[in-house]
């Protein structure tokens, strides 16, 4: 369902590199539909050639620019020997923020349009692209934390997925749709710290133990 080399592939990129995907969101973001081989080459000042070289074709494109926007979600730094309710907690929020900040970019909202578009007309893969290499790869990042807070008796659930849905949806709320349709609607960082608290503390609330259950 997920490449598990997402995240190291979108690290392993170079400068050069990222400022080709800079170029690619930047014209999702002006142009829509109107994104090719040529135009991207012309934005970054590379030859098609070097394109097709790092990236193979422009699915191939299409794809790292996703893995790199999704690399940004990713869990705050935690001691998983020692992760307790605090830590736990953080790591959430972290993972909240990030999330709540990439999906409320210009560049994101560009991109999943275009996706939503492409996969009602099955013009190209870039819907499954999208969902493999966002959706999909950002719930594999979370999955370690739920299972590590739940064999430390800090959280309680039966299925990491389902726990991750009830995550999901209470960070995102009506937000994406709201903004995929065109709401004006603008999240200060402040405001999105408080969002991504208030959804951890939700989550706890549905999943936390009150006090960690003793290791078997």
């Amino acid at each position: 369902m997920t490449n598990p080399a997402t995240e190291s592939q979108a690290e392993a990129l170079t400068p050069r590199q990222l400022a080709v995907l800079d170029a690619v969101l930047g014209l999702m973001v002006e142009k829509g539909d109107q994104l090719t081989m040529a135009a991207v080459a012309r934005r970054a000042s590379c030859s098609k050639e070097t394109l097709y070289k790092w990236f193979g074709d422009r699915d191939g494109l299409l794809t790292a620019t996703v893995q790199w926007q999704a690399s940004k979600v990713r869990a705050g730094n935690y001691d998983r020997q020692k992760l307790d309710a605090l830590s736990l907690r953080d790591s959430l929020i972290r993972f909240a923020v990030n999330w709540l900040e990439v999906i409320s970019s210009p560049t994101s909202i560009a991109l999943n349009r275009l996706a939503i578009s492409h996969a009602a007309t099955h013009e190209s893969n870039l819907g499954g692209i999208v969902l493999a290499n966002g959706r999909f790869a950002i719930g594999e990042r979370l999955r370690p934390l739920l299972e590590d807070g739940r064999e430390a008796g800090l959280l309680d659930f039966d299925d990491a997925e389902t726990a991750f849905r009830t995550f999901f949806g209470l960070v995102g709320r009506d937000v994406q749709i709201r903004l995929l349709l065109g709401d004006a609607l603008k999240l200060s960082a402040a405001e999105i710290e408080r969002d991504a608290a208030r959804a951890a503390d939700q989550f706890l609330a549905l999943h936390g133990r009150a006090k960690p259950a003793p290791k078997a």
